[in-house]
């Protein structure tokens, strides 16, 4: 018989798995460095010192724990995968169902910000009538899903993955939300299941939202500034930061024995696509993101041992049929902080675009940089689809 029961879960981490990590990090090897490379070679020694230093003996994860337990969280069994969400249900009986989908190096604490705005405008300045009862899962493979079995874990069977869960939990319509991998999922969760889909967001859009391949000059030169921008900043991307891809895409279960091993080889891992996606005018990861935040999310894959199966999710989408998506007809809505790369020629390629914001601040991890933001679009967008 097919498990599709629901279970309460609670995040109780072993104090021993605590004790084990703060003895790895106070033994570390550290590497040489060469001197005044600042980030251009990779996250800075002494930077990355002073962080493990404080996420050793300053950070406390017992009051990070408190916090993501003070929404329900549960687990389930879909296609085989175990699946933990957050269920956080409105005060507001008409609230729209809303599924928020993150990415990598993400994890649910990245809608730890938006979770109360979003559940419950009334209490946060809003208007009731924009509140959304919400279904925040950890896609398999990542947190508390733990590490996926089997191979083929792509966005698209996350997505009908997702459509499973709506329906077990009773939402007959509801919206999609999702950053990074979130931004493939929820537009495929539109494809898949667009009976039940009444809308879907997206920001940090890449693929579907982007050139693929080289410009053509004459359409290049009907750009605006701001797509020119973009364009460059892709552009860098996959010259010069692109590397993680590569590697997970390719090799991920080498990449695995070092990130599972070594929390400051994980740590250094994620914290540089931190300092490299958020905002520019962030100096520091910390100073676009809160750093206890930024560590517990650090914490979701260390705690899990779930580095390897995260990174699968890019060799199994790069070994699928994961190109030429047919276009979507669900209502999507985009926004595009000031670091992302979407532009919206290309996206109405492939999707129903009929909202589309630009905003000013904020970058990749929009809901922890600009939480303010994300969420007043976010509200904006599902207004008319209601």
């Amino acid at each position: 018989m097919t498990d599709t029961a629901i279970r309460p879960f609670r995040i109780e981490i072993p104090q021993a798995d605590l004790d084990d990590l703060r003895d790895r990090l106070h033994r570390t090897r550290w590497p040489d460095e060469l001197p005044g490379g600042g980030w251009t070679r990779g996250v800075p020694l002494g930077y990355l010192q002073e962080l493990a230093g404080y996420w050793a003996d300053g950070y406390d994860w017992r009051k990070q724990e408190a916090e993501l337990n003070q929404y329900p969280q549960f687990t389930t069994t879909i296609d085989g995968a175990n699946v933990h969400f957050l269920h956080v249900r409105s005060p507001e009986p008409d609230a729209l169902a809303l599924i928020l989908t993150h990415g990598w190096p993400g994890s649910i604490v990245e809608f730890l910000d938006v979770i109360r705005p979003l559940a419950d405008p009334r209490a946060h300045g809003g208007d009731p009538a924009d509140a959304f009862h919400l279904v925040i899962p950890s896609i398999p493979g990542y947190g508390f899903s733990g590490p996926t079995r089997e191979a083929g874990w792509t966005t698209d069977r996350v997505a009908k993955a997702w459509m499973q869960l709506m329906a077990r939990l009773g939402y007959q319509r509801y919206g999609a939300q999702g950053g990074d991998w979130g931004a493939f999922v929820s537009p495929e969760l539109g494809r898949v299941d667009p009976e039940h889909v009444a809308g879907v967001h997206v920001n940090a859009a890449t693929m579907g939202f982007i050139p693929f391949g080289p410009v053509d000059p004459d359409e290049l030169a009907g750009f605006t500034d701001a797509e020119k921008v973009r364009l460059e900043r892709l552009n860098r991307f996959l010259s010069d930061m692109n590397g993680y891809f590569q590697v997970q895409a390719t090799r991920p279960q080498t990449l695995a024995y070092g990130l599972t091993d070594s929390p400051v080889g994980q740590l250094a891992w994620i914290v540089e696509k931190f300092k490299e996606w958020t905002d520019s005018a962030a100096e520091l990861p910390e100073d676009a993101v809160d750093r206890d935040h930024l560590l517990t999310n650090v914490m979701l894959y260390w705690l899990t041992a779930t580095a390897g199966s995260s990174a699968r999710t890019y060799y199994d989408n790069m070994h699928s049929g994961f190109w030429g998506k047919q276009p979507g007809t669900t209502p999507t809505g985009v926004a595009v902080f000031v670091e992302d790369v979407a532009i919206r020629r290309y996206a109405e390629g492939g999707n129903n675009v009929v909202h589309w914001s630009e905003f000013d601040r904020g970058g990749h991890f929009a809901a922890m940089e600009a939480p303010d933001l994300l969420v007043d679009d976010v509200r904006t967008f599902f207004r008319r689809l209601r």
